[in-house]
Order: structure tokens, then C-alpha cells, then sequence
């Protein structure tokens, strides 16, 4: 039977429960004093912890269904070449995420070159470890977790918004062209938020993003204005929100729906036509603008892994994406209602391109 010290939360088995299930010597013996990966979306024990080990026949519905009518679920890349390096991986992974063992010297830092150094250093850590080239999932966790680290979460931002972005950081991803900048004369009356004026001013966002089209053809205008733009001499398809002329249109997120600012606070909100009520998308512009950065990071990373990429390995990178972007911004990831949020766009799209 196997027991659980929960004060080092190390997982102990017995000789009898690894005689029915493991016979190679190494792995044989190492389990049984080793301390599992840290609980994290990427990697995590507790089925161990609560079951005890199983065959996959076991712990399937239908031992069947796994192995004759779905063969092709045999046919994969293992993890790691051992148990010892498959805990090493998540190990040096928690360290990436928690800014500790090697990569305590990227505490306080922040920007796209911190995030590119590394993310080459927890790429060579996996290769080193794997002797060689490591499988998809781990190429994911080397090239999207580091983002994290391109923006500054504060404390006490220069910004004055919940994060500081590096200066041209929108123009180096989406070229200086693409990224539109504001002046005062196109701000209407009831953009009040002096931080957010001033992100428009000098930073900008990007024209043409992931599922996100910036609205640059004339002045920003309120939603109430943009609704009688669009429908000047007849009734529109939607009942507009109470506070329609506080709220600043941006642009299309997709079909049907508006992201829209809240003038007094800078809060970005997603406004669905069907619905009076906008709801919170992101805190601020500077968390919309890393998330749109993300997101743009993630298509050419999508881009350069096509010919590894199944729908397994595309479902890891949409998981790892994901929790990037809440900790960019966990508003931008949890709701305070049942309504979509970017995971949910994030998924809904990734299953068309997929």
C-alpha cells in the first residue's frame, strides 16, 4: 500500500504495489523515496496520490476502448527518456514560474529579452536533461512560459496601470505600422482615466491582432455615438447599456461584440450585442495590450511547431497559454460570471484553426 508523508509530500510505495506494475530496476526502486512535481497545471501526481499506481487499462472506463479500438493513442513520444528526468522537467518548469533556483536572477526583471534569455535557458535545461531534442510539450513550456516575463506586474507601476510594458514593445511584434497612438483630440469627454489617455498617447495598440481590430478611422467615440453611427435612422439589433455614453468604443473583439473602455476608470469590458450589460475583460489597457502581445506570440509559435503540432500537443498549448495569460492578468481568465472570457475565445478559435 502506498502512504503519503505529508510533510515533505513525498510519495512512498511499497515493494508489493511495484511488483505488479514495475520491473525496469532504475524506476523500480527510485519512486520510492522520490518527491513528486510541484502541484502544477502542467504536471501534477494527485491521481498517484489517491489511486496508488494503475496500468492505463485500469484506469480507463473500458480497458478495451483503449487499446483496440484506439491503437493510435500507443502510438507516443514518451515525456521523458526517464521517471528522473520527467520530475526534472517539472521541477525546472516550477522554478521558471516561481522565480527561484536558476531563475532567481530574473526576480525585478522584466521585458522581451528577459523573456528570451529565458526561455533559451529552460530549453538547453531540457535538452541537456533529454540528451537531445525534448518532445513537444516541453519545446511548449520553454517557449510560451517565459513570456511572463515581458511585462512588469508592480508593484507600484510607473504606468499607473497594473503592469509597466517595455517601451516598443508592440512595435517590435506587430511593426511600427501596425500599432496606432492617440491624441488628445480623439479622446471623447468621458475618457476621464488620465493613465489610460496617456497609455494612447505613447503606447498605443496594436491595429490588427488576435480576434481584436482597432477601431482607427476616426476619433475614439462612446458607444452610444458608435451605436448611432451604425444605426442613424432606425432601431439597432441590441439594447444598449445604462451607462452607454461613459464607455469608449476601441474596437471589434469578433462577431458581435464590442470592447469597450470604462472612461472613468479605464476598465476594458466586452459589450455582446444580444446583452445590455458589458462585462470585464481585462483590468486595464496594459494588461489588454500583454494579452493581445501573448496571443500574437502564441500564432508564430503555433506557426513554427505546425508540423509537431496534433490536437494533443495543440491542447497543451492552448493549457499552457492559458496560464500565462492569468498571470498577465487573471481577469483576462476568470470571469465573475459564466460569460466568455479570453480562455474561452483563446479555445473557440484554436478549435477552428485545429
Amino acid at each position: 500500500m502506498s502512504t503519503i508523508d505529508t510533510c515533505t509530500a513525498v510519495i512512498a510505495l511499497t515493494e508489493r504495489d511495484l511488483e505488479t506494475y514495475v520491473t525496469h530496476g532504475s524506476a523500480h526502486y527510485w519512486p520510492t523515496d522520490a518527491e513528486p512535481p510541484p502541484h502544477r497545471d502542467l504536471l501534477t501526481f494527485d491521481e498517484l496520490r489517491r489511486e496508488g499506481l494503475r496500468t492505463m487499462a485500469d484506469s480507463t472506463v473500458d480497458p478495451t476502448y483503449f487499446f483496440h479500438d484506439r491503437p493510435d493513442l500507443m502510438d507516443r513520444r514518451p515525456l521523458a527518456p526517464a521517471l528522473r528526468t520527467l520530475v526534472r522537467f517539472a521541477a525546472v518548469t516550477d522554478e521558471l514560474a516561481r522565480l527561484r533556483g536558476q531563475f532567481a536572477s530574473y526576480a525585478g526583471r522584466f521585458g522581451a529579452e528577459a523573456a528570451a534569455r529565458a526561455s533559451r535557458r529552460l530549453l538547453a535545461e531540457f535538452e541537456g536533461s533529454a540528451g537531445g531534442e525534448p518532445t513537444p510539450l516541453w519545446k511548449l513550456a520553454a517557449l510560451i512560459r517565459p513570456l511572463s516575463l515581458a511585462a512588469n506586474p508592480g508593484p507600484g507601476t510607473d504606468s499607473g496601470l497594473a503592469l509597466d510594458l517595455p517601451a516598443r514593445l508592440l512595435d517590435q511584434e506587430f511593426g511600427q505600422g501596425g500599432v496606432a497612438r492617440f491624441e488628445d483630440v480623439d479622446f471623447p469627454a468621458a475618457l476621464t482615466h488620465e493613465p489610460t489617455r496617456r497609455f494612447l498617447r505613447e503606447t498605443g495598440l496594436p491595429e490588427d491582432a488576435f480576434l481584436f481590430h482597432l477601431d482607427t478611422d476616426a476619433p475614439l467615440p462612446t458607444l452610444a455615438e458608435h451605436y448611432a453611427d451604425q444605426w442613424p435612422t432606425e432601431s439597432g439589433p441590441a439594447e444598449l447599456p445604462s451607462c452607454a455614453e461613459e464607455l469608449i468604443r476601441l474596437g471589434q473583439l469578433d462577431e458581435g461584440n464590442s470592447l469597450v473602455l470604462d472612461g472613468a476608470t479605464g476598465a476594458v469590458l466586452n459589450w455582446s450585442e444580444p446583452e445590455a450589460t458589458p462585462y470585464p475583460l481585462n483590468t486595464d489597457l496594459s494588461t489588454l495590450a500583454c494579452t493581445l502581445w501573448l496571443l500574437h506570440r502564441d500564432e508564430n509559435t503555433d506557426a513554427g511547431l505546425a508540423q509537431e503540432l496534433t490536437t494533443d500537443t495543440y491542447d497543451q498549448l492552448a493549457a499552457t497559454m492559458i496560464h500565462v495569460l492569468s498571470t498577465a492578468d487573471r481577469t483576462a481568465t476568470t470571469p465573475e460570471t459564466d460569460r466568455p472570457d479570453w480562455t474561452d475565445l483563446f479555445q473557440e478559435e484554436a478549435g477552428e484553426r485545429h
